[in-house]
């Protein structure tokens, strides 16, 4: 925090000087990005704005805005805690958009950041009418972001949100009710659909564990920083999506749809079932490795997705 040099600090007066230097603080330290943010000035807007208890739209007039004296302390003092603890910038903010929305997080859930949230805006229309839309089920839920945009997406359907961890579903339920949602988005612990009530869904949406072992070793301080439970799924990444897969036709409508996000393991999964057509949906703001299944297509290739877990 007492890095700069007073004649660097009496450099620095706006606002855009300190997302500026914020960003080459970053960069010089090689830091890793892809919690919410892209790039290094992008994660500097973001710590600056959030510390001047600004919007993240802010208008550019403003940027020229000269900064007090406690403001550029404060600022300092978050852009050296990102450098110096490699913890993604929402841990240090407790605040993650998604969605549209705000939401709280700390280190017991993932960062929200999934592509899954520009389906949610579209009311994931063409594969589903709006208005048939009854009950939703979000499976691994973490900090509820996906249930809770559902939930607004969709205000005349129930939502049920589950997760193994309980750490997790402490963190939706602080979002749950301060998005004032406590009788629209029922919190449940569970693997997976084992606690559920018998309830069948118009639509099952999963951001679920992914991420192979090898490949987690692998990961930046960034993402260690975050629960490994939310990321590892055996060695092939897998496990999980798997039981969801031969699980899922027992608890969907006939018109229903199943969307789950795999990430980096979408070719491993296309290869380990090469004739079933999943779906790869493609997003106007980036992301992929989701795909979409009808009740019907679990049907019809149960067989070999119950085979893949024996």
């Amino acid at each position: 925090m007492n890095a700069l040099s007073p004649d660097v600090r009496s450099s620095l007066t706006t606002l855009r000087d300190y997302i500026r230097w914020g960003a080459s603080r970053f960069a010089e330290a090689k830091l890793e990005f892809g919690h919410g943010t892209a790039t290094a000035l992008d994660e500097a807007a973001a710590l600056v704005l959030h510390t001047l208890h600004l919007p993240y739209n802010l208008s550019e007039f403003y940027l020229q805005s000269a900064l007090t004296v406690e403001e550029r302390q404060a600022i300092i003092a978050i852009i050296e805690r990102r450098i110096s603890e490699r913890k993604p910038a929402a841990y240090l903010t407790h605040e993650a958009i998604f969605a549209g929305l705000s939401f709280y997080v700390d280190e017991r859930v993932l960062v929200p950041r999934s592509p899954i949230a520009e389906l949610i805006e579209q009311r994931f229309a063409p594969w589903i009418e709006e208005d048939q839309v009854e009950r939703i089920l979000d499976l691994c839920t973490g900090s509820g972001c996906i249930a809770i945009a559902c939930a607004y997406a969709f205000p005349d359907a129930e939502v049920d949100a589950v997760d193994l961890s309980t750490d997790a579903l402490a963190v939706a339920e602080i979002n749950v009710i301060k998005h004032q949602l406590t009788d629209e988005v029922m919190l449940y612990q569970s693997d997976l659909f084992d606690q559920l009530p018998d309830e069948l869904y118009d639509i099952i949406v999963s951001n679920p564990p992914y991420v192979a072992i090898a490949e987690w070793q692998q990961l930046s301080p960034e993402f260690h920083a975050e629960p490994e439970i939310g990321f590892v799924a055996g060695d092939s990444g897998l496990d999980i999506v798997i039981r969801i897969l031969a699980e899922a036709k027992d608890y969907l409508t006939p018109q229903g749809i199943l969307v789950v996000e795999v990430g980096s393991s979408a070719e491993t999964l296309q290869q380990a079932f090469p004739t079933v057509p999943f779906y790869w949906l493609a997003f106007e703001r980036g992301g992929d490795g989701v795909f979409l299944l009808t009740a019907e297509q679990l049907n019809d290739y149960h067989e070999q997705f119950a085979n893949a877990i024996n």
